[in-house]
């Protein structure tokens, strides 16, 4: 993983645990919020897998008492090994399955922060993830401002939290630090709103930027 992608990534987890009084944070701070994510989320995804084991036992022994009572294995002699029967796909199982690729999703996002944690520890990943969050913390009133105006009558207080930080991170790099060109800056924006958020954000979060680079070329 690129270090600016990480560190991208990193800040949005930030982000998500600011609360309104973000000028009282300090550079020591951002690891300290990081690694209680990285906690919570680990916790999440192994409560996630117990269910999920629970749920595939359960359809287990489903499928097997299915296989033991069909009209097929029930003529058979007693001793006689059961046959492979038809099995009807029912909104039970599909609940079921349901369940376990939720926790599977959930278990691969917590591996992806872990990761990220451990990257955190490398310079240049660190360098620029508090140049973002620095950067935020002394420019929040005004990058919250242009999200306001570029949202086309978006109260921003509607706009989802995520897309919010997505955009803030963003707008950050575009209008402040300057270092990486800006279709580089969108793309990543736009990768982090497919992986993190709604079908709708990608395209939203896209005319947003657009709009902060036409003002800020």
């Amino acid at each position: 993983m690129q270090a600016r992608r990480a560190s991208r990534e990193l800040s949005l987890v930030l982000f998500s645990q600011f609360d309104k009084n973000i000028k009282n944070y300090k550079k020591e701070d951002f690891m300290s919020i990081i690694l209680k994510s990285v906690r919570t989320l680990v916790s999440s995804a192994q409560d996630e897998v117990s269910m999920s084991v629970s749920a595939l036992n359960e359809l287990k022994d489903e499928i097997i008492e299915y296989e033991n009572n069909h009209p097929e294995n029930l003529s058979r002699p007693i001793d006689s090994i059961n046959i492979p029967v038809e099995l009807k796909y029912t909104n039970d199982f599909q609940a079921k399955i349901d369940t376990m690729l939720n926790a599977a999703e959930k278990t691969l996002n917590a591996l992806d922060i872990a990761e990220l944690c451990t990257l955190s520890q490398k310079e240049d990943v660190r360098e620029y993830l508090d140049l973002i969050c620095e950067n935020y913390k002394n420019n929040k009133d005004e990058i919250d401002r242009m999200i306001g105006e570029f949202s086309k009558g978006w109260d921003i207080e509607r706009i989802f939290k995520i897309d919010k930080d997505i955009l803030r991170i963003a707008i950050v790099e575009i209008v402040y630090i300057k270092q990486t060109p800006h279709k580089v800056v969108i793309d990543e924006a736009l990768e982090l709103a497919k992986k993190y958020s709604t079908d709708d954000s990608p395209s939203f979060i896209n005319g947003i930027l657009a709009r902060v680079v036409d003002k800020n070329v």
